[in-house]
């Protein structure tokens, strides 16, 4: 998505006439369905002059410009990028990130700035470092730029901004990144003109345009899928913007830790595809490279023990044994780990206790406690709206109020750069409010989202499509239910029983642990909690504890009767005697809370697309009110 793209001498015309803003402002509602923020369209007005100006004293009239660049796999936007051919006639792009800042300190933090944003004094990344973000994800994803056809370059220009002796924004710390990203300041006129006449002068900016916008776009990638490549080190992720800002606090916190007194608490919360586990898995490694005690923490037994079985398959010396449990740290000394990444925060519980704890292993602290407890700095992957289970406890406040008992210094983090689900923030605000979870104004699902969402009249539907895919991509397609039937044994000749039963169709959830039953002959796949990984398991209906922390391309869910809408109230109604999970009928007075959430999971697991079939048909009604496709048929 491009919300405006024009030769530079057009982009001049519109800004002489005062119109950029506007066309602009038009493109954003055609394309979000809501006007701009002020910020955003005063952002427009002012900083386009700056670049205006550039390219009209440098005579820049046959380059191609594109405004509000969205990448691709995610709602974030570039804010320039100009193309054209250099010096030396090389096909060249460049990014620029504009900033109206005028003022800017050092932070505590390595690699961040504090600056008035916002209407308050705000972290942010550094210009650069967050314009090398933008650099090395459009690497990553368009094979145009790996070839040496074309050259891409980045930049940050602060317009407003001065260059003291002292500048922050030019300080000795970012030489690295200053050198390969350059950041030009208020008093820079001639010398970004420079930069720009060096890549751009001899212009031909238009076709290179046309090579951009039909390059190949590589498919995103799973996290699971290169867990071992992060943890020897390797870029496969690139971070960029917020994530940027929450992974550098956790590297300077980890490493500035044994210089200090104080503990370290860091929350960062996220949505789905908001790559939390991302960061917590680069953040490990880079940790872990440089001599750091560290250990990566779930209350996932399908999440831990998948990663466990990645690394331990791909024989990286000991990683096994770096992926534990929340209740791991029962008993252990203060401060024993530099550093304890806590993924999926919301599952943490009131205690590491359980019924097969022994008595002299048995801790007299809150979970959360011992986790903050063990650590120098500890980590907390939150995503509020996870919790299923009336066990689970972890909120941002629990984590806070804890956090003050050990007098630990608190720092928070908002993801909101959205990576899943075809980077369609406006899908997933749809969800929430759907299911009434956040009023976030998205009420309808519209033509717009690149998020494919396809409801299907039969679960038979729904099979032969995932068996399609998956004959295509290998794993790359998997069927999950709400936990509306039982859950039995395998047979004792391996096979597994059709526990769920539609009319017609058959089908089984993954396989239960077996330890007590004697088999004629054993099952052939593995047992439940390595679903995700095992291509074997594709023709098995997950459920929420084996899909919770995966993602898949393509996801096929049967939304069951345990959550239905209610049209006589116009209400949701969690229906507890419909639940065959015996934990979330325990909890009745969050019942529908839960299963809300449940559903929430379901349908933010893939990156592509979401097919549906209801068993409540006044549900299936009610969400195709809510989708423009299905309202403009009626």
């Amino acid at each position: 998505m491009r919300l405006y793209e024009n030769s530079s001498q057009a982009l001049i015309e519109d800004i002489n006439h005062n119109r950029l803003s506007d066309i602009v402002k038009k493109s954003f509602v055609n394309y979000y369905g809501h006007n701009p923020s002020p910020g955003e369209y005063s952002a427009w007005n002012n900083s386009f002059q700056f670049v205006k100006n550039e390219l009209q004293n440098n005579n820049l009239l046959d380059i191609y410009v594109v405004i509000e660049y969205e990448l691709p796999y995610s709602a974030r936007r570039i804010d320039v990028i100009l193309m054209g051919r250099g010096s030396e006639n090389s096909q060249n792009v460049i990014i620029i990130e504009l900033k109206q800042w005028s003022k800017a300190e050092l932070s505590q933090i390595d690699g961040n700035i504090i600056t008035y944003v916002g209407n308050a004094l705000r972290s942010e990344p550094h210009p650069s470092i967050q314009v090398s973000g933008y650099y090395y994800y459009l690497k990553d994803f368009m094979p145009m730029f790996n070839s040496d056809d074309y050259k891409l370059y980045g930049c940050a220009y602060c317009h407003n901004y001065s260059a003291s002796p002292n500048a922050a924004l030019l300080n000795n710390s970012f030489n690295n990144v200053l050198t390969k990203f350059p950041l030009f300041t208020k008093g820079d006129f001639m010398k970004f003109g420079n930069y720009l006449k060096d890549k751009l002068s001899n212009g031909g900016g238009f076709q290179i345009y046309n090579d951009f916008i039909t390059s190949d776009i590589k498919p995103s990638k799973k996290l699971i899928d290169f867990t071992s490549d992060i943890l020897r080190n390797q870029k496969v992720f690139s971070l960029i913007d917020d994530q940027i800002l929450a992974n550098n606090t956790i590297i300077d916190r980890a490493k500035k830790a044994s210089r200090s007194n104080k503990k370290s608490v860091i929350i960062v919360s996220g949505g789905p595809g908001t790559g939390k586990s991302v960061i917590a898995l680069n953040a490990m490694a880079e940790l872990l490279s440089n001599g750091l005690r560290v250990y990566h923490a779930t209350g996932s037994k399908s999440f831990t023990s998948s990663l466990q079985k990645i690394v331990s398959s791909d024989k990286i010396k000991s990683a096994r044994n770096l992926f534990l449990y929340f209740n791991s740290f029962a008993n252990t000394m203060a401060n024993d780990v530099d550093v304890l990444i806590a993924d999926e925060a919301h599952r943490i519980r009131k205690s590491s206790n359980n019924r097969f704890t022994k008595v002299d292993r048995r801790s007299t602290l809150p979970q959360i406690e011992e986790l903050i407890n063990v650590a120098k700095v500890s980590v907390f992957f939150i995503d509020e709206y996870q919790v299923v289970r009336p066990e689970e406890i972890g909120s941002i406040d629990l984590i806070k109020d804890t956090a003050d008992k050990f007098n630990a210094d608190v720092y928070t983090f908002s993801l909101k750069t959205q990576f899943r689900c075809s980077g369609s923030d406006g899908y997933l605000n749809w969800v929430e409010s759907l299911l009434n979870i956040n009023d976030t104004g998205n009420e309808f699902l519209t033509k717009n989202e690149k998020m494919k969402f396809t409801i299907v009249d039969s679960p038979f539907i729904l099979r032969n499509k995932m068996n399609e895919l998956n004959s295509k991509t290998e794993n790359s397609a998997r069927m999950v239910a709400g936990f509306c039937w039982p859950w039995s044994d395998p047979n004792e000749d391996g096979t597994l029983k059709n526990d769920i039963v539609i009319g017609d169709f058959k089908a089984t959830w993954e396989l239960k642990d077996f330890a007590k039953i004697k088999f004629t002959k054993k099952p052939d796949t593995p047992p439940w909690n390595l679903w995700p990984l095992d291509p074997r398991c594709s023709d098995q209906v997950g459920s929420i504890y084996t899909i919770q922390g995966f993602e898949f391309d393509y996801i096929f869910l049967i939304w069951g009767n345990d959550l239905v809408y209610d049209c006589t109230i116009n209400e949701w109604t969690g229906k507890p005697e419909n639940s065959k999970d015996p934990v979330i009928r325990r909890g009745k007075a969050k019942f529908t809370e839960h299963v809300k959430n449940i559903y929430r999971i379901l349908l933010t697991r893939a990156r592509y697309g979401v097919f549906v079939y209801f068993v409540d048909k006044e549900t299936e009604k009610f969400v195709k009110s809510r989708i423009e496709m299905y309202r403009l048929k009626n």
